[in-house]
């Protein structure tokens, strides 16, 4: 297969050609002769599990978040063509969400600043409700 064929997910990661498996149907639902003759619904397929291109860390993630084997169908388009490259985009996509690294959140001190805002906004708070409140007729 063609260096083209292969599908980048990210900037340093490309399955080879070779390691996705096709598989075509005719699509359900309407569509008269075309759909009945077509196979246009597409499947694509690759699995993890046996891939020699991921290493030990992606493997175990992949694994972990999406199983052993990721499988995409698609049959939007009267295309098989085009229901090929929304396939190809789609495992990428999914790849690419799961492989990328989140980052690690630092937690943040409040400044005197908005401490001292927010004091004074609850201060108003209270203010306003109290005056809301009716008076209280003394004897």
């Amino acid at each position: 297969m063609a260096a083209e064929d292969d599908l980048r997910v990210g900037r340093h990661f490309v399955i080879p050609a070779g390691e996705l498996q096709w598989r075509f149907s005719a699509t359900g639902g309407p569509g008269g002769q075309h759909a009945n003759t077509a196979n246009t619904r597409v499947e694509l397929i690759f699995e993890v599990a046996g891939s020699p291109v991921l290493g030990p860390r992606q493997r175990a993630r992949l694994l972990a978040r999406l199983g052993p084997v990721v499988r995409v169908v698609v049959s939007e388009e009267r295309s098989q063509a085009r229901n090929r490259e929304i396939a190809l985009e789609r495992l990428a996509g999914r790849l690419a969400n799961v492989l990328r690294a989140e980052r690690r959140r630092v937690p943040t001190v409040p400044t005197a600043a908005s401490r001292e805002r927010r004091r004074r906004e609850k201060q108003a708070r209270a203010t306003r409700k109290h005056e809301r409140r009716p008076p209280v007729d003394e004897l």
